[in-house]
């Protein structure tokens, strides 16, 4: 059985669980350095960038995510993740992990009390998708390598770059574990090639 990390500072770490368990891989809650040896895939959660971001520099954790990351094992971000992910953040001058050839811009669907649902259609993975937008951000430029997987309203919501994948919304907040299941692939892909 495949094992897929969800790095648990802080965010929908619970939930993240419960998607991937209910996909048939283990889930294993990440919070050292050392830990991230024992797992094929990870998942950055929602939650609030700047606060992960300490934690991570607590806990020593960016380099060991950056190599994790440049090693090829599929890394997932969801939302703050994606964030986390983004080679660059728009109007900031500099970014948390920048392993994902993208801009992506904060709060862009407006704050808390703006947050929505939208019916989504992803490439690769399905139609009418239940995408949960809660202070989402979304991606303002993507590189080259990077395959544009959805977007809403004419926003980038969804990419992916050969084993990273970014996505604005909270799929683990729905019923729906299409998404899950897409990382999952990728993650048994990784393992077996």
């Amino acid at each position: 059985m495949i094992k897929i990390g969800i790095l648990a500072l802080q965010g929908a770490v619970r939930e993240h669980t419960a998607s991937v368990q209910k996909c048939g891989a283990e889930a294993v809650q990440i919070k050292s350095a050392d830990e991230l040896k024992n797992i094929d895939g990870l998942i950055l959660p929602g939650g609030e960038s700047t606060t992960m971001r300490r934690l991570i520099n607590t806990y020593g954790l960016l380099k060991p995510l950056q190599d994790f990351a440049n090693l090829g094992k599929p890394v997932f971000g969801t939302c703050a993740g994606l964030i986390l992910l983004a080679r660059s953040i728009a109007g900031e001058s500099t970014c948390h992990m920048g392993v994902l050839d993208v801009t992506v811009e904060r709060n862009s669907f407006g704050r808390q009390v703006n947050s929505f649902e939208a019916s989504l259609d992803i490439k690769n993975v399905g139609q009418q998708f239940p995408g949960v937008f809660i202070r989402a951000p979304h991606i303002v430029e993507a590189g080259q390598d990077v395959d544009i997987l959805c977007e809403y309203d004419g926003r980038i919501v969804m990419a992916r770059q050969k084993n990273l994948l970014g996505c604005a919304f909270h799929p683990e907040l729905t019923e729906d574990q299409r998404v899950m299941h897409y990382f999952v692939k990728m993650v048994k892909e990784a393992t077996a090639g």
